[in-house]
């Protein structure tokens, strides 16, 4: 990891934890849990909010601002919306995106679940996906949630993370196998 990536890393890690703390300490966890989805695609879908996080040139009291008028819209937790505010104060919103990832695996942590990122040549039925999580949970020990992706280049075959192990079963991967094997007979 570059050492920006670990200092933002650190920085939403310290944030996460009183969040996610403060949140569990008042029982509003799924609440948090709802505020962490709503604000993850609000950051997908608005070109202004993630200029506003990263943005130099935006006073912290206009972050501020912003934060706030965030919080009461979209009705945010005291805890989430409060954190907003420290971070909006210290310029410490560009971390934002890890700190919704954060949380949401301390959340998934403390439910005893856990995250796999499944990338897959086509998008997954309902079924597969109950499979997979099936299959996952029966290795991993833990209930699996799965987000999927769809990654056309792979032709076939699915690529599962789950933590720090991966499983690439693309065909893709299997041909740029045959390939290397290929180059060190001929």
């Amino acid at each position: 990891m570059s050492e920006p990536a670990s200092i933002s890393s650190g920085i939403a890690e310290r944030y996460a934890t009183a969040i996610f703390e403060i949140a569990k300490e008042s029982e509003s966890l799924p609440k948090l849990e709802s505020n962490i989805a709503d604000l993850a695609a609000a950051l997908d879908s608005s070109e202004e909010l993630r200029e506003v996080i990263a943005s130099p040139v935006l006073s912290r009291a206009g972050q501020g601002k912003v934060m706030a008028a965030l919080a009461k819209k979209m009705k945010l937790e005291p805890a989430m919306g409060n954190g907003l505010a420290v971070m909006a104060g210290k310029r410490r919103l560009f971390v934002l995106p890890q700190l919704l990832t954060r949380l949401s695996d301390m959340i998934a942590e403390d439910k005893g679940e856990v995250t796999a990122q499944v990338t897959s040549a086509k998008a997954l039925t309902k079924t597969q996906a109950d499979k997979l999580a099936k299959t996952l949970k029966a290795r991993v020990g833990k209930d699996v949630k799965i987000n999927a992706t769809v990654d056309e280049s792979l032709i076939g075959g699915l690529v599962v993370k789950v933590g720090s192990k991966m499983i690439d079963t693309s065909i893709r991967s299997r041909l740029n196998s045959l390939q290397n094997a290929m180059k060190e007979v001929g």
